[in-house]
C-alpha cells in the first residue's frame, strides 16, 4: 500500500514540477523574450511592406490580401514622396502586389503606405521605415512594444532581465521542492 502512494505521489509531485516549468516558460516568453514581428502584420487586413526598412533610391513591394481573391487596389507613397501605384491581382495566396521606389530626396523616418482596395474602398496600411544607410545593424529601434498584454513590464532591458532570472530562480526551486517532497525529505 505505501508503494503505490509513494508512486502516485511522485507521479504528481514529476506532474506538478512540469507544469510549474511550463508555466515559467510561457511567462518568460510573453516576458519579450519571444521574437516579435517586424514591421506590418500579415493578416488579411494589413498592408505588407517589403523590405520594411529601405534606403532612398531603393525598390518597396507591398501586398495584401485585404481586397480578396482576384482584387485590386490603388497603392499611395505619397507620404515618402513616391506617389500612387497599382496593386494588381496574383496568384499568390489571392493578394494584390504593387511596387514603387523611394525618392532619392527622402529623409529618414517612419511613413505610413496605404492601399485602398478597387471594390468596395476598403484602406489598409503599413509602415516603411526609411535610413540613410543600407547597414541594417545600424537601425536600433526604441522605445517599448505594445503588445496589448498590460504594462507590468517597462523598456527597460535591465528590469525585464531581472524579472525573468527570478521567475527562472522560482521555477527551480518549485521543482527542487517538490522533488524533495516525492523523495520523502520533507520541507
Amino acid at each position: 500500500m505505501r508503494r503505490i502512494a509513494r508512486r502516485t505521489a511522485r507521479c504528481a509531485t514529476r506532474r506538478a514540477g512540469q507544469l510549474l516549468t511550463g508555466t515559467a516558460l510561457a511567462v518568460i516568453a510573453t516576458a519579450g523574450f519571444a521574437a516579435p514581428a517586424h514591421g506590418a502584420g500579415t493578416g488579411a487586413g494589413s498592408l505588407e511592406v517589403y523590405p520594411s526598412t529601405a534606403v532612398p533610391g531603393g525598390q518597396v513591394s507591398v501586398n495584401t490580401a485585404a481586397c480578396g481573391d482576384g482584387g485590386a487596389a490603388t497603392g499611395d507613397a505619397g507620404a515618402v514622396g513616391a506617389g500612387r501605384f497599382p496593386l494588381a491581382p496574383s496568384a499568390h495566396e489571392g493578394k494584390a502586389i504593387g511596387r514603387f521606389r523611394v525618392p532619392p530626396s527622402a529623409q529618414p523616418g517612419t511613413y505610413e503606405i496605404v492601399a485602398e482596395c478597387a471594390a468596395g474602398g476598403r484602406r489598409v496600411t503599413g509602415d516603411l521605415v526609411v535610413v540613410l544607410t543600407s547597414d541594417r545593424q545600424s537601425v536600433h529601434p526604441r522605445g517599448s512594444v505594445k503588445t496589448g498584454v498590460g504594462g507590468a513590464l517597462g523598456p527597460d532591458p535591465v528590469q525585464t532581465a531581472a524579472g525573468v532570472a527570478a521567475l527562472a530562480v522560482a521555477a527551480a526551486g518549485g521543482t527542487w521542492l517538490l522533488h524533495r517532497r516525492a523523495r520523502g525529505d520533507g520541507i
